[in-house]
């Protein structure tokens, strides 16, 4: 069964250690062995800038990490294919993985239009405003003043509309996420769970839930632990559970997963270590469902909602 992961921080462990293979390198829980075993057709790939990266280097640093997934990811197989836009998606062939290339929070653009138009021009499709801070665009989740986008954040987002990108609401403030929904065309969620299930901050609420689904938004059920539980750990039935919650609400075809594989400090559910783990998910899900549903699951439900197709 084809797999779409709406977000991994593969790019940010390359940054970090220079020496990393992507082709099959154990320090990855995503690489391009895994993901042909684990049936992955699309797998979105994060910009991520820590905060130890000085204000004026964060630029740079996204340049950096788009070098390297070009040079290190994209080259690696001839069945690796760039998505650009909704024509790339529709006309994947069989034997081709689609990559796309996101970025975690708007601190790399500062307070500076044509750096985000310079990132949408070397192939990024999706945008998360916020990473948990505050940057020029709108608050993180916790952040304790808890604004919503500024007039520079209204006018990001105003570009993603007229380029037809994705607004990536993970991590952002509530505030903010009730803005993206109120001035965004393209708003989703790429890595959040349910709160009422965990009542952690990062995790949407029953009514940001509903005000995607009303959007035929998607929303991807992220593998962390302390998403996915109160407890110290989780299982793969709490992955479930959460997906369960979201259907529940009226969204059994806006739901789907973002792994945050390579992101996640190592707190993953039992069973799952790396991307070959979907198919134990896959296993778990078909007690459940239809075969039909679990596609949709896996990986109708945000393809179908990735953006339609660029001028």
């Amino acid at each position: 069964m084809r797999v779409f992961d709406a977000h991994c921080d593969v790019l940010y462990k390359m940054f970090l250690d220079s020496s990393i293979d992507f082709n099959d390198s154990e320090k990855l829980e995503v690489n391009l062995n895994g993901m042909k075993s684990g049936g992955i057709k699309v797998q979105c790939f994060a910009i991520f800038i820590p905060d130890s990266i000085h204000h004026e280097m964060r630029f740079n640093a996204a340049l950096y990490m788009i070098e390297l997934f070009y040079e290190k990811i994209i080259k690696t197989s001839p069945h690796l294919r760039l998505i650009k836009n909704r024509l790339d998606l529709d006309n994947l062939a069989e034997d081709e993985i689609g990559a796309i290339l996101t970025l975690e929070g708007c601190d790399a653009i500062g307070n500076d239009l044509i750096k985000l138009k310079t990132l949408l021009r070397l192939g990024v499709t999706s945008i998360g405003l916020t990473w948990n801070h505050s940057n020029y665009v709108a608050d993180g989740i916790l952040e304790e003043r808890g604004a919503g986008l500024s007039a520079f954040g209204k006018k990001v987002v105003s570009v993603l509309n007229t380029t037809q990108t994705w607004c990536d609401v993970s991590h952002l403030s509530e505030r903010g996420f009730w803005d993206v929904i109120e001035y965004s065309d393209f708003p989703f969620a790429s890595h959040s769970n349910c709160y009422s299930l965990c009542p952690n901050p990062r995790n949407l609420t029953n009514d940001q839930i509903e005000a995607l689904i009303d959007r035929n938004s998607v929303i991807g059920i992220t593998f962390v632990t302390e998403f996915l539980s109160s407890r110290k750990s989780a299982t793969v039935s709490d992955i479930v559970r959460h997906l369960e919650y979201v259907c529940s609400l009226g969204g059994e075809e806006h739901v789907g997963f973002g792994s945050d594989f390579d992101g996640n400090d190592g707190k993953l559910p039992k069973g799952i270590r790396n991307v070959k783990d979907f198919d134990y998910l896959i296993n778990e899900l078909v007690k459940y469902y239809s075969s039909k549903q679990v596609e949709n699951f896996m990986h109708k439900n945000f393809f179908s909602r990735y953006p339609k197709y660029k001028d």
